[in-house]
């Protein structure tokens, strides 16, 4: 199984966007994908038509009890044959103040993920954009990151503090965690985006990714149907970009995987 986590501190950068759009387009693949929502807005929850006030089970039920091996019930399927969803629930905002400081907590996802290790080739994870004890179980859990960063200059702030985040959880692992940024919601028509994302490539260079996702006023309506856009528009302008997108990823996945069984 391949972990990826969605992430920035920043939100409305697309992150939602980013996982639906991948797995949607893994799903169709033939590969068996799921999504797992650590967002307590449960905006990914959502857009595939669960409530996260009463869907059940839910990953607050995991945080409740750590120990405990994880239903397999809470991968609910989505709609999209191979596509998956554990949910979330808006009772996840409690966590840091209920359990922050309880030992074992930063592993929940990773040993609940792991335990469907045999269902699933893919797991994605959409977090909360702020850091506390459900971005640290996204981060401690997955192979990859992806940062999602809008092409503006506000955006870099965020992607600032993400990397700095990211070199924290370094000093705690035992393998350097790769991510990869993602600019997204890029206009070309407009100068100051086009200088966003020149800025970003200049400052962070081999770690972002060549391509941008573009607006693309389809992925709002595929968000009311219910269905990634890369399944119901598979060649509209944001399709054809979070296609190569995976390519990108899944060549640095393979290349790392090389580099590991090299040194170990």
């Amino acid at each position: 199984m391949r972990i990826w986590t969605v992430a920035n501190q920043k939100g409305g950068v697309g992150k939602t966007t980013v996982v639906t759009s991948l797995a949607g387009l893994l799903a169709q693949r033939g590969r068996s994908v799921l999504m797992v929502d650590l967002d307590p807005h449960g905006s990914l929850t959502s857009y595939f038509g669960f409530d996260p006030d009463s869907v059940e089970p839910n990953l607050y039920g995991l945080f409740q009890n750590p120990s405990r091996t994880a239903d397999p019930q809470i991968a609910h399927p989505t709609g999209v044959d191979g596509l998956y969803l554990m949910p979330a629930s808006t009772a996840l905002a409690t966590l840091d103040r209920q359990f922050g400081n309880r030992k074992g907590m930063g592993l929940v996802i990773k040993r609940a993920v792991t335990s469907m290790a045999d269902r699933f080739e893919h797991t994605i994870l959409d977090c909360p954009p702020m850091l506390g004890v459900l971005m640290v179980n996204a981060l401690a859990a997955c192979h990859r990151l992806v940062i999602p960063v809008q092409t503006e200059f506000l955006a870099l702030k965020g992607l600032e503090r993400m990397v700095g985040t990211i070199d924290m959880i370094n000093r705690s692992r035992s393998n350097q965690l790769p991510y990869t940024i993602v600019p997204t919601l890029y206009d070309r028509r407009t100068r100051a985006a086009n200088r966003a994302l020149e800025e970003v490539r200049q400052r962070y260079t081999d770690k972002v990714w060549g391509g941008a996702i573009p607006i693309d006023t389809q992925f709002r309506e595929a968000s009311r149907d219910g269905l990634p856009l890369t399944v119901s528009l598979p060649w509209s302008r944001g399709s054809i970009a979070i296609r190569k997108l995976l390519e990108h990823l899944l060549v640095q996945d393979k290349l790392k995987g090389k580099e590991v069984a090299k040194h170990g």
